[in-house]
């Protein structure tokens, strides 16, 4: 149509989903927190049968609600090899992320608005970074299922709706339950708003809502029977609430403390004076969306596996993309929001750059260490970390991925997961987190043993290499022989009958 803008143009949706792979494309390894964890059960999935991984590792498919990428890798990697099909997959997720934002907007408003700009840099924050990928595929996936209920809503095919997303829910909660859930709290929160907004009272609108969500609720009948156990845990919720303010100072995180916190506040600025102007142009069933993922956010309790923190990026999403624009803003609103999205992925993009090669740099280590070695590594880790992310913990997964050698960094979920962790003979020192130690200044407080400590308490002849990442300069393993050190790092192999002490 001749009278839309440049943002609301095919060409500008098409350069924005494509700027959302920008940030991936030059690591060789997408350096995300916990994605060499989750590439170890993938290459134990690939050919641990029939290698030596099956000494320490058992895989077993189940029916579980966070199989998205595990299935990907399994159809793919067979075909392209296991890296560059994990690294395929998650440049695709901030993709496909771009399109459920730019979809959202254009349903909900009759065009994309200005405001959509701002919400897509969001693909890049802590659930991403940290590398939850089958958490971010479901959302991704959860956001374009959202756009798709609002425009056969907008069409009054509710059969066909029904139809289709008996379907979804399953394709959805497959990748992950907490995508499946969001769902269907988003979508609630929209049939709530539609039904008050055609006049029914509160009753006869939350009866309308729930019988609307029904197509989503078969996945539910699975947790009859399965229990997730994803290391989320459980704290006390008004004890850790405080933390939730943590989460929201923290929403861009990423390397540069002063663009992060400048970036937050522009946002936060916008929505303010945004939900305070009179006659603001606003989508009901996003606005009422974004509060409901808000409130979930709010009630969820902090736990190990980040499951509150989770929500939060796209509660804000959807916040931004119930804006509409005032007539005489939008243009000066577009341009703002250009340059924002171009520096936000500038930066993402730098910082991947330097994450990657610095993992490069420290992967070397795996060049000296021989094929199916039992590694105990150790990631130290500093008490003043300062503000950028800190993805360093799981490293030494990638001994699994590339040596097909034993990590005591590994994720075991036991029965609730695919892959279990044979610990005979490694003890305490078989799984995550007993890769991670501390500075002695703060390792008491943290409850995180020391270095020193750790090696102290290392079984003797359950391990033949020790892998040192990021250790104190003066750290020296007693009883074996340094095979590598790039001057901060180091390798060493353990001596038959050395133990593993430090000096």
């Amino acid at each position: 149509m001749s009278d839309r803008c440049w943002w609301e143009r095919r060409w500008f949706a098409l350069a924005a989903v494509l700027l959302g792979a920008v940030p991936l494309l030059w690591p060789a390894l997408p350096p995300l927190l916990d994605l060499p964890g989750h590439m170890a059960r993938y290459r134990v999935m690939l050919d641990g049968g029939t290698s030596v991984l099956a000494t320490w590792y058992d895989f077993h498919w189940r029916f579980v609600g966070y199989l998205g990428v595990d299935l990907l890798v399994a159809a793919l990697a067979p075909w392209f090899g296991l890296e560059p099909t994990v690294k395929a997959i998650a440049v695709a997720i901030p993709m496909l992320t771009a399109t459920g934002i730019l979809w959202l907007s254009r349903e909900a408003h009759g065009r994309v608005q200005p405001m959509a700009l701002f919400a897509l840099p969001l693909a890049y924050t802590l659930p991403f970074l940290y590398g939850f990928l089958n958490y971010t595929l479901a959302m991704a996936l959860a956001l374009n299922a959202f756009a798709l209920w609002l425009r056969l809503t907008r069409q009054g095919r509710f059969r066909l709706r029904a139809g289709l997303f008996l379907g979804i829910a399953w394709l959805v909660w497959t990748a992950h339950l907490l995508g499946w859930l969001t769902l269907g709290v988003m979508v609630f929160a929209s049939e709530l708003a539609r039904h008050r907004a055609a006049g029914s009272g509160w009753s006869r609108a939350i009866l309308g809502a729930g019988v609307a969500c029904l197509p989503l609720a078969p996945p539910s009948l699975v947790l009859l029977r399965w229990h997730p156990g994803d290391g989320a845990g459980g704290s006390d919720l008004w004890t850790r609430f405080p933390m939730k303010l943590g989460w929201f100072v923290t929403l861009l995180r990423d390397r540069w403390q002063w663009l992060d916190l400048a970036s937050l506040l522009l946002v936060v600025l916008l929505l303010y004076g945004s939900w305070r102007r009179r006659g603001q142009p606003r989508s009901a069933s996003l606005a009422a969306a974004a509060l409901a993922m808000a409130a979930l956010f709010l009630l969820l309790p902090f736990g190990t596996a980040y499951v509150d923190a989770r929500i939060l990026p796209y509660a804000v999403i959807l916040a931004l993309l119930a804006e509409g624009t005032m007539p005489d803003h939008r243009r000066l609103l577009a341009w703002v929001g250009l340059g924002f999205l171009l520096v936000r992925t500038l930066a993402v993009t730098a910082d991947l750059a330097i994450e990657g090669r610095d993992w490069q740099r420290r992967l070397v280590a795996l060049e000296h260490l021989p094929f199916g070695a039992r590694v105990a590594a150790f990631v130290h880790n500093r008490c003043a970390a300062g503000w950028p992310i800190a993805r360093l913990n799981h490293l030494p997964s990638m001994a699994v991925v590339r040596r097909s050698a034993f990590a005591n960094d590994e994720f075991d979920l036991g029965s609730t997961g695919l892959m279990q962790v044979r610990r005979e003979g490694f003890g305490a020192f078989a799984t995550d987190p007993s890769q991670i130690v501390a500075e002695e200044s703060c390792a008491a407080a943290a409850g995180i043993p020391t270095l020193r400590a750790a090696l102290a308490r290392l079984p003797r002849g359950a391990f033949d290499h020790v892998w040192l990442i990021d250790p104190p300069a003066s750290m020296r393993v007693v009883g074996a022989v340094r095979v590598w050190s790039d001057g901060r790092d180091a390798l060493y192999r353990l001596e038959p009958q050395g133990g593993a002490a430090a000096r």
